[in-house]
């Protein structure tokens, strides 16, 4: 074969090959084309799905803890108690910068030493996780990191591929939406510390009771060791394990430099002494309860709340309320309550809701602070100090205690009287309010506007009474709407701090509010002198009864009806005490009142309170003079006057009490009077109280020589009363009525004893009516005399 020949060969073969090639490299280039295209789709979809979470980040406002255990404190540091979750777990929130530093270090070092160095995964971690796992055949370490942990506290799901997929998710979110600190704070406030603890807070407040920012290494590197496996290494039972395991926290703090190997060694060995837990309530269970669930309770996160409470006087005062309910027990009294208040600053000292919290066959978990019941006469003295406000009535005002009726539409006859059934007839203001007198309580209350009334009410406090002033009715001032003894506490310490009101103050944590009132001042010092003045409530109470102390105090009683319930509710200058004595269920109670019932726990309370040192003595009256009256008319007692006693006067009702002469008491007294035996009043009030001046009596047919009018007189001193009619002497048959055929005219009836002497004037006429009743006649029906056959 010739050169030329060879060399276009060599050149088509080399073409050849050459084509090859660039077939084959086509084909490679398409080939990694492919391969990088999958690897860009991979890239591309990684970074997709590692993106997805910043358009789902969770906050840390949406991981917050609501659901948190609540400590409380007494007003000096005492413990009182946790009120757990509804989980019944005992959480405590705290913010990082409230940890100590040490208990930080520790748990880093123990569960994940490069936290701030990764995100939300430690791929060295889970590199060497897995080398260790392929070595040994087993699982030997794991590589969660904190933000992992968290993930799965927050999704409590089974250890399954699935779930370990959605716990990466979940801190990808986590990282996305929160900063390391945050991520760490809400770590620490959730970590499993053995039983139902759960936080570095709670923990270091049971096992130790300090707060976490005051844990020393030696204590910090104990709790650090507890998560890992909270009831392998509980601190009350597995003492000894928890040993071994803080010993490995230490040597990780060492290998993370926090601390030197020395220190490690001498953390050892230092001696820790766990608290012994103290199990649920300490003291005021109630009271505990109602914070915790009552709207304005302070930031959860300020746990533990100091509260107002003083823990010695509440246990005291749990075990007066124990012990009269025993002595009470042959009484049908099961139950009762009690609230101390410092006058000063409205500091809620003790609240005891019922004798038994936790004895549920007795409804102990009923608050009888917060229960509604009928107040009884314990709303008076709120009428009164109205009523001197008004004008209506003044310091020296006489009011009738006598049968008095009111036409009630739709109703019975509305008849109010006292337990006793019985009346005093004219009494003084001070008398009335003393004795608890109804009769004349409801008359004030007419006189001052049931609306007005429940107006005054209401700013004293008492946001329970809110239906209308129509549903209530007169009987308000008895006792006919409902109230707790909360609200009552706070108008009677209104009524001890001159008619400042306030709110109760429950905790030391906040500020007090500032959202005060005062009433009028002048009037409350009436009242105060009134409720604590002894001699006024003898009547009733008797001079030595349990309301009567060695110091000035200012009291009130109630009783509702059927004896369903006894207040008593009264205050020296330094305390405010209310008590309430009753039952839950609704029974009554057998032969007890309100100072029967409630007035001997309020009097044992009041008694320790000044046990070491007596109040100071209630402020004077200012602006106002005592002047002598007559018991029975209120006004400048004459010579004949038999009760003459002391009453102030402002001084300008002080002209006309020296201008005063009459002391005729008034009609409104005849029915009552003439009921009355006559040696307890003077010649003053002789009278002729039957017929009265003006009646008109109709004489039926027939009637004549069969009706009979009587003819009495009061005031008469058991002296023989000489009759005159129309001028005409009748014969005396007793000493103070006679009876008298009545025929048709205008006739003067005159009354006489001695220089004594009345005259009234009625009329008779003929009327073609028929009696409703053989030998009874029907006269003025706003006027019914007393006839008889």
């Amino acid at each position: 074969m010739n050169l030329p020949t060879r060399l276009l060969k060599t050149l088509t073969l080399c073409a050849s090959a050459s084509l090859r090639e660039i077939k084959s490299y086509k084909l490679q280039l398409k080939r990694n084309y492919k391969l990088n295209k999958i690897i860009f789709s991979f890239i591309l979809i990684c970074l997709l799905i590692r993106l997805c979470p910043y358009f789902a980040p969770i906050h840390s406002i949406d991981i917050a803890q609501h659901q948190l255990a609540i400590e409380f404190t007494d007003r000096n540091g005492l413990p009182l108690g946790t009120i757990l979750t509804t989980d019944q777990e005992n959480t405590s929130v705290v913010k990082l910068n409230q940890v100590s530093p040490q208990f930080i270090n520790a748990i880093l070092a123990a569960e994940d030493g490069n936290f701030y160095q990764h995100g939300a995964l430690d791929l060295k971690a889970i590199v060497r996780a897995i080398k260790e796992a392929i070595e040994n055949r087993k699982i030997v370490s794991g590589a969660s990191t904190i933000t992992m942990q968290l993930a799965r506290m927050l999704d409590n799901s089974p250890r399954t591929i699935t779930a370990k997929l959605k716990e990466v998710w979940l801190s990808w979110r986590l990282v996305a939406g929160m900063s390391k600190d945050e991520i760490l704070a809400a770590y620490i406030n959730r970590l499993p510390m053995g039983g139902n603890i759960y936080g570095v807070e709670a923990a270091a407040r049971i096992y130790f009771s300090i707060p976490a920012s005051d844990l020393n290494l030696a204590q910090a590197s104990f709790l650090a060791a507890i998560p890992n496996n909270p009831t392998y290494f509980n601190p009350y039972q597995h003492r000894e394990r928890l040993q071994q395991r803080q010993k490995y926290v230490l040597n990780r703090m060492v290998k993370e430099k926090y601390i030197s190997d020395a220190d490690a060694q001498q953390i050892y060995q230092e001696k820790v002494i766990f608290q012994t837990r103290q199990q649920g309530i300490i003291a005021a269970p109630h009271f505990l309860f109602w914070l915790a669930t009552k709207n304005n309770t302070p930031n959860l996160e300020s746990s533990p709340i100091r509260t107002t409470i003083n823990r010695p006087l509440q246990q005291f005062v749990e075990t007066q309320v124990k012990q009269v309910i025993a002595s009470l027990k042959a009484n049908n009294v099961h139950d009762a309550a009690a609230v101390i208040i410092d006058n000063s600053t409205g500091e809620v000292l003790s609240y005891v809701g019922s004798p038994d919290y936790f004895n549920e066959v007795q409804l102990g978990r009923n608050d009888g602070v917060q229960a509604l019941r009928q107040p009884g006469s314990t709303l008076k003295p709120f009428v009164y100090e109205l009523a001197l406000e008004k004008g209506v009535i003044s310091p020296h005002s006489i009011l009738p205690d006598v049968p008095t009726h009111y036409a009630i539409p739709g109703a019975k006859l509305y008849s109010p009287t006292d337990y006793t059934n019985t009346f005093l007839g004219p009494v003084r203001v001070r008398v009335a309010l003393a004795n608890s007198l109804n009769i004349p309580a409801v008359k004030v209350l007419e006189k001052v506007g049931v609306e007005t009334f429940l107006n005054r009410l209401r700013e004293l406090g008492f946001a329970h009474l809110n239906q209308s002033a129509e549903y209530y009715g007169l009987g308000l001032t008895l006792g006919s709407g409902e109230v707790n003894l909360w609200e009552l506490a706070r108008a009677y310490l209104t009524m001890a701090n001159l008619g400042k009101s306030q709110p109760l103050v429950t905790t030391l944590n906040s500020s007090p509010s500032s959202n005060s009132q005062t009433l009028v001042s002048h009037n409350w010092r009436l009242i105060i002198d009134m409720l604590s003045d002894r001699y006024a409530r003898s009547t009733a109470f008797g001079v030595d009864s349990v309301l009567n102390l060695p110091f000035p105090v200012a009291v009130k009683t109630g009783t509702s009806s059927n004896y369903r319930d006894t207040w008593t509710v009264g205050f020296s200058s330094d305390y405010t005490v209310a008590t309430w004595v009753g039952n839950f269920n609704g029974e009554p109670m057998r032969q007890v009142s309100g100072v029967t019932g409630a007035a001997p726990l309020w009097n044992r309370i009041m008694l320790h309170l000044h046990e070491h040192q007596a109040p100071a003595d209630f402020p004077p009256l200012e602006g106002m003079v005592k002047l002598p009256i007559c018991a029975t008319t209120g006004l400048k007692p004459t010579p004949d006057c038999n009760s003459v006693v002391q009453e102030y006067f402002s001084f300008q009702d002080q002209i006309a009490y020296e201008k005063s002469t009459d002391s005729y008491l008034s009609p409104v007294y005849d029915e009552w009077l003439a009921k009355q035996p006559q040696l307890n009043f003077n010649a003053d009030n002789f009278r002729i109280i039957s017929p009265r001046n003006g009646d008109l009596f109709l004489l039926y047919s027939g009637g004549e020589g069969h009706q009979k009018l009587e003819f009495k007189a009061s005031g008469t001193l058991n002296q023989p009363v000489e009759w005159w009619l129309n001028n005409r002497h009748l014969s005396t048959q007793s000493n103070d009525a006679i009876f008298w055929h009545l025929r048709p005219g205008n006739w003067q009836l005159e009354a006489r004893i001695g220089k004594l002497h009345d005259q009234i004037n009625f009329q008779v006429e003929l009327g073609n009516i028929q009696p409703t009743k053989p030998g009874f006649s029907v006269a003025n029906p706003t006027k019914v005399p007393k006839v008889i056959d």
